[in-house]
């Protein structure tokens, strides 16, 4: 990871929790869905989790099979397990160009955050902040900002709270009331 390269808007797709074996392998768990779909990608970029300032930067993805619920990576420029190990935590995200492109009544979570959330009265509800995954389903994180975690709202995921989203006016349509 030496050179630095500004990227593209990245989407963060899993993390390195482990090295694996002796020669230089890590172990990832996986964020996203279908993680040997972009795994086959030619290259990944990583960043410090904590390290928002520090430059996404790209790794060559040599092999990637799946163990249970992680993922096997061996990436370039990883040797040994010392090196691997120097990676433990690190973010593995790609260009969101670089993603196959959604099916109908699909979204990519990175999509969906921004968005301008308003109910069926066209009242504004906020902007989605993020997204929490809970076994049952995914919860909108709803708010003015980050900051402002006392007006947060939490929204189910489900299709009979999200009623529209519309990608193209940036806004997200519910059935939910201010007052909730």
């Amino acid at each position: 990871m030496s050179v630095e390269v500004s990227a593209p808007r990245i989407v963060v797709l899993g993390k390195i929790v482990a090295p694996y074996g002796v020669r230089g392998a890590v172990k990832v768990f996986p964020f996203a869905d279908d993680p040997l779909a972009w795994g086959r990608l030619p290259r990944w970029w990583l960043r410090r989790e904590n390290n928002a300032a520090e430059c996404w930067q790209p790794i060559e993805v040599r092999r990637c099979r799946r163990q249970k619920e992680f993922l096997v990576v061996e990436l370039g420029a990883l040797q040994d397990r010392d090196a691997a190990e120097a990676l433990r935590g690190v973010l593995i995200g790609v260009p969101r160009e670089a993603l196959p492109p959604t099916g109908q009544g699909e979204y990519y979570w990175a999509d969906l955050i921004g968005l301008e959330v308003v109910n069926t009265r066209n009242q504004i509800l906020g902007r989605v902040l993020g997204l929490i995954e809970t076994p049952g389903n995914a919860v909108l994180r709803v708010g003015k900002s980050e900051d402002d975690t006392e007006q947060e709202r939490l929204l189910p995921f489900v299709e009979s709270v999200v009623l529209d989203v519309d990608l193209s006016t940036q806004r997200l349509c519910v059935n939910w009331e201010i007052d909730w």
